[in-house]
């Protein structure tokens, strides 16, 4: 069995799926919980911005922007 690697949503190139794992900080959790990002969820990224920010995700069936710094607070694992 392979094992999964942890790391920052903001570390994720085009293209990666992962899991959401957790959220480092409550407010960030509120905000995407209102959008439903949980974790368990799985994400992909779709685009980033040329300078890097925003970020394309597509989670729950709909696509999401997201600022790098928002990116920042979401640790998640890589899914194949």
């Amino acid at each position: 069995m392979e094992q999964q690697k942890e790391l920052l949503l903001s570390d994720l190139k085009p293209g990666q799926r992962a899991r959401i794992q957790k959220f480092t900080t409550e407010e960030i959790f509120l905000k995407l919980m209102e959008m439903g990002c949980l974790p368990g969820e799985e994400i992909e990224i779709i685009k980033v911005a040329p300078l890097n920010d925003p970020i394309s995700i597509s989670v729950a069936g709909y696509i999401l922007s997201l600022r790098l710094d928002e990116a920042r607070f979401i640790v998640v694992s890589t899914v194949n």
